[in-house]
């Protein structure tokens, strides 16, 4: 019987601390679509990707090329079959490069989205502390992601965020 009494004002002591926590959303994304430095960082990394897509079909379109020519020569019975043998090794070695090329410029695009976007998403993140602890709140949920079920909108804080941000919107 203490147990259970014991439990009850266990349970009444932390439902009374939950509703003194004040809580919070914001959206991550309209905060950083209304960024001009996400626009710039966006706008570099799509000339970025265009430049490594140009090369890697310009690359492509340079293998077809010698492949149709191989085939040619073949067909004409200009080369050996030693030396078809050699010329169609030499193009499977490019076609390999091809696919290294196509991963190193993934891999450069995803770093450099990193060193570009680190310092944005750091800028926000203190805005984001400044205006919880300016306001009072213990959390702040991100309804972008999809966690929040249910949000009042008075809770909202992304106008606050943005303005923090120096953003009009």
């Amino acid at each position: 019987m203490k147990r259970n009494i014991i439990l009850a004002f266990s349970i009444l002591l932390m439902s009374i601390g939950v509703h003194a926590q004040k809580v919070g959303f914001m959206n991550s994304q309209e905060i950083l679509d209304a960024m001009p430095e996400v626009k710039q960082a966006n706008s570099d990394l799509e000339v970025m990707k265009n430049m490594f897509k140009k090369k890697g079909e310009d690359m492509v379109r340079e293998l077809q090329i010698k492949y149709q020519d191989l085939q040619q020569k073949q067909a004409g019975g200009e080369l050996a079959p030693v030396e078809i043998d050699k010329r169609a090794q030499a193009l499977k070695d490019e076609e390999s490069k091809i696919m290294e090329f196509d991963t190193n410029s993934q891999r450069t695009l995803a770093e450099k989205a990193e060193e570009l976007l680190k310092p944005i998403h750091e800028r926000v993140n203190k805005a984001i502390d400044e205006v919880a602890k300016e306001n009072g709140y213990l959390y702040i949920f991100d309804s972008a992601n999809g966690l929040i079920l249910y949000a009042d909108p008075s809770a909202d804080v992304t106008k606050s965020i943005q303005a923090k941000l120096g953003l009009k919107k």
